[in-house]
């Protein structure tokens, strides 16, 4: 019991002195990082460099998804969706293995969440999938919750890639071609996210009529 109290408070300070870090030095300010990363651009290295960043802050349930408004007004939609998806599988591996560190109080919460509990019902690509991409959906919960119940990584890892990289292109277009400061504006209105919700919706339903069928076949 002590034992498992010291973890949580051991993993807890190290998130919070994390956080503090990275707030200092800017990497949770989007605006911040933009203005630096401009200065860059030309070089191919700040490419893996933005992957790797996004990699650290998902593993540890932070505010990874802010790198869409560095890398999408950088670069192409297509190379951006690169850039975003990588960075968020990765990331979401490191959060995979990191929940198996977990202390019981840690797992308890994520037990408590609707991702998990739609994924101890239907641990299947298709349903990792729509997690993904249903817009602001927190990926913390997905990739935490994949771990503490060690779905399949053959599931997890292309679910992800793939349900990030179509939820990135829709806004990383919106965002290249759009004015700085009517981008946040379109990111809301419904035809930009609207047929991401749709996709999720027809894919968690398909999901659904295939768990009722193999149910009532049984």
């Amino acid at each position: 019991m002590i034992k498992g109290y010291v973890k949580n408070i051991f993993i807890l300070a190290i998130l919070i002195v994390a956080g503090v870090l990275l707030q200092v030095v800017g990497l949770l300010d989007a605006e911040k990082m933009l203005l630096v990363a401009r200065e860059y651009a030309d070089q191919w290295w700040l490419v893996l460099v933005l992957i790797l960043l996004q990699t650290v802050l998902f593993t540890f349930a932070l505010a990874g998804s802010l790198f869409l408004w560095v890398a999408a007004p950088l670069y192409s939609p297509l190379m951006s969706t690169f850039i975003l998806a990588a960075g968020a599988t990765l990331g979401g591996v490191g959060a995979y293995y990191f929940s198996l560190n977990m202390t019981d109080e840690w797992i308890h919460k994520v037990e408590n969440s609707h991702a998990y509990k739609l994924l101890h019902q239907q641990d299947n690509f298709f349903t990792l999938f729509a997690l993904r991409v249903f817009p602001a959906f927190p990926h913390s919960l997905v990739n935490y919750s994949s771990g503490v119940l060690q779905v399949k990584l053959s599931h997890f890892i292309p679910a992800a890639f793939l349900g990030v990289g179509a939820k990135s292109y829709v806004y990383s277009n919106v965002i290249y071609n759009a004015a700085s400061t009517s981008s946040f504006e379109q990111l809301l209105d419904i035809k930009t996210f609207g047929p991401l919700v749709l996709l999720s919706a027809l894919t968690l339903t398909a999901v659904y009529l295939k768990y009722r069928f193999t149910r009532n076949a049984s």
